[in-house]
């Protein structure tokens, strides 16, 4: 009899083949968890900076932890998004917004952009990983599924500096910010075809991105302005 044909062999392929996906989808929870959370805490002080009310605060947080995520998903035409998948995502944010608030009220903490750059960079590598990992088990090829680690990680960030009414950082910063997502989706990629896991991946993507991003603050790493005034 054919192995192939063997309903033995195929239910254990087939068990094998969910138990993957299962870690996998496990991980990325747990990695996109993580990145809401920052993202969400960098979207609630910037909210404050700007010296909106509860319900602004709520809003520009949500977009930031939220935003990229669901653009990743409408291009790779998953549904249901993200969050709607795991509606508790939004009360994790909803909460977050609170306590943050009543902390910085409490603590009389002033809200500083430096404050707001360090859970941002977090986010920026934890999505940049998952965005991209996420790309390449729908199958996506290398460039797209960097493209979309990229997306996921940048995109809420700039719908939050929009709704507060500056230009978005990831433009106008000078210090590498996409550029740190885009080497660190590259990570995951390589890790990923060398088969170390995909846990591993992920783990390796966050860290060169969030490492990068990290140094570009402290270092005060500068890329090109464009200047269509200058003469040689």
């Amino acid at each position: 009899m054919d192995a192939s044909l063997d309903p033995l062999a195929l239910s254990r392929s087939l068990g094998q083949t969910l138990s993957l996906r299962q870690t996998l989808t496990h991980a990325q929870v747990g990695i996109e968890i993580t990145a809401i959370a920052a993202f969400a805490l960098s979207g609630a002080i910037e909210g404050a900076r700007k010296q909106l009310d509860a319900v602004g605060v709520a809003v520009v947080a949500c977009l930031t932890a939220f935003g990229g995520g669901t653009l990743r998903d409408v291009l790779l035409d998953r549904r249901p998004f993200f969050w709607v998948e795991h509606a508790w995502y939004l009360w994790v944010v909803f909460g977050l917004c609170a306590l943050a608030m009543l902390t910085m009220r409490a603590r009389h903490f002033h809200p500083t952009e430096r404050a707001m750059q360090w859970p941002d960079a977090l986010g920026l590598g934890l999505f940049a990983a998952s965005g991209t990992q996420i790309a390449l088990t729908a199958g996506m090829p290398a460039l797209v599924a960097v493209v979309m680690g990229v997306i996921t990680s940048v995109f809420g960030g700039v719908l939050r500096d929009i709704v507060c009414n500056q230009i978005p950082t990831a433009f106008s910063d000078h210090r590498p910010y996409a550029l740190c997502a885009f080497a660190g989706g590259w990570v995951v990629v390589g890790v990923q075809r060398a088969e170390w896991g995909a846990s591993a991946a992920l783990a390796a993507g966050a860290l060169v991105t969030v490492l990068l991003r990290a140094l570009s603050l402290w270092r005060n790493w500068q890329l090109p302005a464009w200047d269509a005034e200058r003469r040689h």
